[in-house]
């Protein structure tokens, strides 16, 4: 499989700075959306970078620090849960996605977004469907915004333990619908995602 090749595809029509850009969090019922953009050297491979979905916390958490130290540029940026109940979770999303992307400190020329929608950037991009297991630096991206959003969730725990963020992450599993119904929402839920739940 060549993790380049869209890479180089955009590289070929003349553009240098090239971004991917991957979010983490749009199923889950608490906690902000989280957004991450990747600009790599020119044919460079992150050794283990893989759909963050694919790979353990702890391998996560091991290239969280390798890609901060080896991309030419990153950015980690959020949408807040009052961003989602305000304007929906696919536009706070594509918020997130803009702001990782104007966040990074050189200035990319493209970006390659996962997914089959486009934020809006004034640079031009393109999306790619499952993008993150397909693209070098939207993997990169992908990891980067999976381990920034899980850490924000392990504090969380610390601030509400009674709803086990540090197992869930805030996703809707039974452990995370079952203390919602003992205890209720706190002020870090999206209070629209929980309408079947708490009825």
């Amino acid at each position: 499989m060549d993790w380049l090749q869209y890479e180089n595809e955009v590289k070929n029509k003349g553009f240098h700075y090239i971004c991917g850009v991957d979010e983490a969090g749009r199923g889950p019922l608490a906690g902000p959306v989280c957004a991450a953009a990747v600009i790599l050297y020119e044919n460079q491979i992150i050794e283990g970078v893989n759909d963050s979905k694919k790979l353990s916390e702890k391998k996560r958490e091991t290239l969280f620090d390798v890609i901060k130290e080896q991309a030419l540029a990153y950015s980690i940026a959020f949408a807040t849960v009052e961003e989602i109940e305000e304007m929906n979770i696919l536009n706070a999303t594509m918020l997130a996605m803009k702001r990782a992307v104007e966040g990074l400190n050189v200035k990319a020329d493209y970006a390659l977004i996962d997914g089959n929608r486009l934020p809006p950037l004034n640079i031009p991009c393109e999306y790619v469907i499952k993008g993150d297991a397909k693209s070098m630096s939207i993997a990169a991206a992908s990891i980067l915004a999976k381990v920034s959003r899980d850490r924000l969730c392990s504090e969380y725990a610390e601030k509400y333990p009674q709803y086990g963020f540090e197992k869930h992450k805030g996703y809707g599993t039974k452990l995370h619908r079952d203390a919602l119904l003992q205890y209720g929402p706190c002020e870090i839920h999206r209070m629209s995602f929980l309408g079947k739940i708490l009825k």
